[in-house]
């Protein structure tokens, strides 16, 4: 549709309102319903969103220690802009129009702390240098048949499944609830969030989706709307989507892999294709993936933010643990999937599901072209086998805090994404780290409360 045609269809729509949201550093949408006609004047004039936004935890507990805002500012409003591109019809609130914003600094620049605007900011540099990204997320979740409240009610215990065992690939569970995973289809597609495929994954209610791949920008859109989505429609068949990284011990994690490849800018040639190499690597695709296995220990953090994502990342569970590369291994760190010239691409496997996607994609991207701009060379050979084991290149940070340090101090990750974002971004899980030091866990509990 045209900007035209979607203001009209915002004119016509008998709610009279519009949904719009915003993503906060943890990927979450913050947002709420409007008037039509207030809508009709923000998309012309921008808006004020209370920065709080940026100034509170998943939790919607202040932070203490950023300098963007808090009880020192006042937590007034930060300029905000919508984008009328992102346009879509919710089918589950009978096509109520819905558009995604990014927020600005006074004089209508990119916000430091917005992820989105990051995230177009290092697009326009791989648009500089004649490339167009393509990319793709996947991800796997957690389904309970629950609600909010019983959840609750439970303290988070004992919660039921929605389906039990370790049942990965099933036609027999997807069959048990298809009017949900058939609703996800449907509806997704409909909200133009199209995905590839649809199964279980290993483990009680484990669902996986790949979402169809896009440029960049959109690709990023539609997995952060993916995952919010997703809880929405399963909302509507009593059960709660979860996209934690890791639910329990003895379950593998979910992860949230990134597929992503370089084109010319007419899209037509995938520059990461030669099929005169030996693994169909061009290149560009080599100093790209080295960009990325050089980087990775700066820049963790974007792709494993919380407490949880290191309960994730641990040998034998289906998430990487080391800083290697291989051909269509699913042990290392980095996937290579090198086929055809169409289908050519990294995966980055160290993502997890519980990720910022706007952050996600844009450490993956900035990684890469930092290989390419230092010329990075390929010397580190493939991961044959268990990338378990490899320890040659060494291992990945074990937890939020040591990457977070490893992160603030980098000066990698500053000329990446700029000493205002990385300050703030740190700041936030520095407080995330802490926040996690003061809870009593069950783990505790069984541990030291008869015996010591």
């Amino acid at each position: 549709m045209t900007s035209k045609e979607i203001l009209q269809y915002v004119k016509d729509h008998p709610s009279g309102k519009v949904k719009i949201a915003f993503t906060d550093i943890d990927g979450i949408l913050r947002g709420k319903y409007i008037s039509s006609e207030k809508f009709l004047s923000v998309i012309e004039n921008g808006m004020g969103v209370c920065n709080v936004i940026f100034g509170w935890d998943a939790g919607d507990v202040v932070y203490d220690n950023v300098e963007y805002t808090g009880w020192h500012t006042g937590y007034p409003d930060s300029p905000a802009v919508l984008d009328i591109s992102t346009f879509r019809k919710i089918p589950w609130e009978n096509d109520v129009p819905f558009f995604l914003g990014e927020l600005t600094d006074q004089k209508g620049n990119p916000s430091p702390v917005c992820p989105r605007q990051l995230l177009k900011q290092i697009l326009k540099e791989a648009n500089k240098q004649g490339y167009s990204p393509i990319f793709s997320q996947e991800f796997e979740w957690y389904n309970f048949a629950e609600t909010p409240q019983t959840a609750n009610d439970k303290q988070f215990k004992n919660l039921t499944p929605l389906t039990p065992g370790m049942f990965g690939y099933s036609i027999l569970r997807n069959s048990l609830e298809n009017p949900f995973s058939a609703d996800l289809f449907e509806w997704l597609r409909k909200f133009n969030v199209p995905i590839e495929g649809i199964h279980t994954e290993t483990g009680p209610g484990t669902y996986e989706a790949a979402i169809s791949h896009a440029g960049i920008a959109e690709a990023a859109d539609r997995a952060v709307i993916f995952k919010t989505a997703v809880k929405e429609i399963a909302y509507k068949h009593g059960i709660i989507a979860s996209f934690m990284a890791k639910i329990k011990e003895d379950l593998p994690g979910c992860g949230g892999h990134v597929h992503q490849s370089l084109w010319d800018k007419a899209g037509k040639k995938n520059l990461f294709y030669d099929e005169k190499d030996k693994n169909n690597m061009s290149d560009l695709m080599k100093s790209y993936v080295t960009g990325q296995l050089y980087c990775l220990p700066h820049i963790l953090p974007m792709f494993a933010p919380t407490i949880n994502s290191y309960k994730r990342l641990v040998e034998g569970a289906w998430a990487p643990t080391t800083l290697t590369w291989g051909m269509d291994n699913r042990t290392v760190a980095l996937r290579i999937l090198s086929g055809s010239s169409k289908s050519c691409r990294l995966e980055t496997r160290v993502i997890g599901s519980d990720v910022n996607p706007y952050l996600a994609m844009t450490a993956c991207l900035a990684a890469g072209l930092y290989g390419i701009k230092n010329k990075l060379k390929l010397k580190q050979p493939a991961t044959v086998g268990n990338g378990y084991r490899d320890y040659s290149n060494g291992i990945l940070p074990s937890t939020l805090i040591e990457a977070t340090q490893q992160m603030k101090g980098s000066n990698v990750a500053i000329e990446l994404f700029g000493s205002a974002f990385v300050n703030h971004f740190t700041q936030t899980r520095e407080w995330e780290w802490r926040q996690h030091l003061k809870a009593v866990t069950d783990w505790e509990y069984k541990r030291y409360f008869e015996l010591i």
